[in-house]
């Protein structure tokens, strides 16, 4: 139990010093950093030979974990942050909408921070030189400043493209060495998964039939990895329509409150049940457990010809979960698309096993909480 709780101070302020960047980034870096406590905690444990509980560290690990991000989410994340701007003119625009934070103007070089907790400047931009001595004296005065455009995206969980850029390894591609690994990890437990679901997969699929006529599976035609067109299945919570609407742009497309959504439909979609059939998918090494959501061809074609850049989003398999869904949820429009793109882009750009980890805890809880669902 002392092993734990010097772990647990250990990891808190590894996270206080890994995670950098509030918001997203802070929270992805609790796992990874109370992983590495509890990891020097198990080795001090074994090279001393000392006696301890599998329970109590397992359980004290876990803990630490659940409650830290709950606490992390629930308090600090309705913090609000004072960050100061520079007052350049192009400098104004864009972090005011952003949720959470207080954007406090500084006008002149001699303008006091007192109170502020950073400095967000476009650090690759050509500053006057008194602003560039200002900025190096706040750093020396311990204030962070962070990249602007980096801030925002670690506070919104967003990357708004303007141009296509690289990701976070220097390339356009997700590294190879964690996407290898994750394709196999989720195609074994696509399998268990499948053979252990059985039971359940078949006692949904004959409420299906009870509650609407019509099949318990429904397949669409989807865009998934590198382009490549794919055949989705989900459980049917819709009633039947003429086959003449099938393929149809508005079919494709459910709105608020859909009238087609059957009453079983309503909760297979609020639990994200609906989705189960899909694990087929993953074992057919079309899909992933986690990544953007394959959109319908139909659709996806609509979206290139209004977004730049739509196709980028399939240069990972597609999931059942993804970090769009449990940040947005479902969406129809096209500026819904645009923000839930930028949500994709973010994902890419920071492709790991942190953020998948990230995802599926906030999966569970949208699980729990039906948010998103249409």
């Amino acid at each position: 139990m002392w092993g734990g709780g010097v772990a647990i101070l250990l990891g808190i302020l590894l996270i206080r010093n890994v995670g950098r960047y509030p918001g997203v980034e802070k929270a992805a870096s609790i796992i990874p950093g109370f992983s590495v406590s509890f990891g020097i905690l198990v080795v001090v444990l074994l090279m001393l030979r000392l006696d301890y509980s599998r329970w109590v560290l397992a359980g004290s690990y876990i803990s630490a974990i659940v409650i830290f991000y709950i606490g992390y989410s629930g308090v600090f994340g309705r913090k609000r942050l004072k960050v100061g701007v520079l007052a350049l003119e192009d400098h104004l625009d864009e972090p005011l909408d952003v949720a959470g934070v207080e954007w406090l103007t500084l006008c002149d070089p001699d303008h006091d921070v007192l109170g502020l907790e950073a400095v967000a400047v476009d650090l690759r931009r050509d500053l006057p030189i008194e602003w560039e001595r200002r900025i190096a004296d706040f750093a020396l005065a311990g204030v962070p400043v962070y990249q602007r455009k980096h801030l925002i995206e670690s506070l919104t969980g967003r990357v708004e493209l303007e141009h296509l850029s690289e990701t976070s390894f220097g390339t356009l591609s997700p590294p190879s060495a964690y996407m290898v690994p994750k394709h196999i990890v989720d195609f074994v437990t696509s399998v268990l998964a499948l053979v252990l679901l059985a039971p359940l997969l078949v006692i949904v699929a004959v409420l299906i039939r009870i509650d609407s006529p019509g099949p318990s599976i429904f397949s669409q035609q989807r865009v998934g990895f590198r382009g490549q067109p794919f055949t989705v299945y989900k459980f049917r919570t819709m009633r039947n329509r003429h086959e003449a609407d099938k393929g149809g742009l508005d079919a494709a497309i459910t709105r608020e409150n859909d009238d087609r959504i059957t009453r079983l439909g309503r909760f297979l979609r609020r639990t994200r049940i609906d989705e189960l059939p899909q694990i087929i998918n993953i074992v057919k090494r079309e899909m992933s457990w986690i990544g953007p959501r394959p959109e319908a061809a139909v659709l996806s074609s609509w979206y290139e010809s209004e977004i730049p850049f739509y196709r980028y989003r399939h240069i990972v398999r597609p999931g059942i979960t993804g970090w769009a869904q449990v940040m947005q949820g479902h969406v129809a429009d096209v500026e819904q698309v645009r923000s839930k793109l930028y949500y994709d882009f973010y994902y890419i750009k920071n492709y790991s096993l942190w953020i998948d980890i990230l995802i599926v805890v906030r999966t569970i809880k949208t699980m729990f909480s039906g948010n998103g669902a249409k």
